[in-house]
């Protein structure tokens, strides 16, 4: 089967669950971002993807891993228990190939160091393995 990417936000799908990130993101200090992901994909307070992390997605895919981006209230019972069981922080990256084999691929303050850098994402993937290292003589 193939692999998953789970992209779990710290931040709710509702109207008041943005509007609470929208809050913290303008309250929060610099060195603890209301959400890590959201910073990495839509560039903090931003609707929609940025530019570049739809690259890197594409980037991603060609791998032949999916990606699912998924907020706190939109989690299946066995992400939630992951996280639960595990005692993990939002937002995390989990990785599994669907038959409940699930793993932390980047926790919440390695995703907080990429500092919302798309680029910064796929390296720590790329570095854990997650992801095919690149042959950084054809770069």
């Amino acid at each position: 089967m193939a692999l998953t990417l789970y992209i779990l936000y710290n931040a709710d799908a509702s109207i008041m669950g943005k509007l609470n990130y929208g809050y913290r993101k303008l309250t929060a200090a610099k060195d603890q971002p209301a959400c890590a992901a959201c910073d990495i994909t839509h560039g903090g307070l931003r609707l929609d993807e940025t530019k570049e992390w739809k690259a890197i997605k594409q980037t991603i895919a060609n791998e032949g891993v999916e990606i699912k981006q998924l907020h706190r209230d939109e989690l299946s019972d066995e992400l939630k228990k992951f996280v639960t069981d595990n005692e993990l922080k939002y937002p995390v990256v989990l990785s599994g190939d669907g038959s409940s084999d699930l793993r932390v691929a980047i926790g919440s303050e390695e995703l907080g160091a990429c500092k919302g850098d798309a680029e910064a994402f796929i390296g720590k993937l790329r570095e854990r393995g997650v992801l095919k290292r690149v042959n950084e003589s054809f770069l």
